[in-house]
């Protein structure tokens, strides 16, 4: 079962499985800022259960870009270490496909970390994602 998450209890539920990908941030930054998300850039969080158990995340928001027009933006995508290669990384991406589509979005992109070699060979062999660009970072 997927289930968009929107209360701070449900975001709770999520954050063991979201600690796995961003370790820095500790429950109460977690939520903190998964709040002002939803509230400011209009982020929603989907959790996969199984038994009642979250095993999958992932965090997305719509964006309009002049280059990639209406589109959704993947921040976060997540399984848990113990469920991994189940296909649930795959059903919450296209939950999120799903979701584009409904809503009136019709492209989706997301950036990964220079050294998920095995990220990257999910987004582009199973769901055949196009290596478009690099993304550039600079703390300020």
């Amino acid at each position: 079962m997927i289930k968009e998450l929107n209360s701070k209890e449900e975001w709770k539920e999520a954050y063991p499985v979201m600690k796995q990908l961003r370790t820095h941030l500790d429950e109460k930054q977690f939520l903190q800022l998964v709040e002002e998300a939803v509230v400011k850039e209009g982020y929603k969080i989907a959790a996969l259960y199984v038994e009642e158990k979250v095993v999958a995340v992932t965090g997305f928001m719509p964006m309009i870009t002049l280059y990639n027009g209406r589109s959704i933006w993947v921040c976060d995508l997540i399984t848990d270490t113990n469920n991994r290669s189940k296909g649930y990384g795959e059903t919450l991406l296209n939950y999120v496909h799903n979701w584009s589509k409904e809503n009136g979005y019709d492209n989706v992109s997301l950036s990964s970390g220079l050294q998920r070699v095995d990220a990257h060979r999910f987004y582009e062999k199973k769901m055949e994602y196009d290596k478009v660009s690099y993304v550039f970072f600079k703390k300020v």
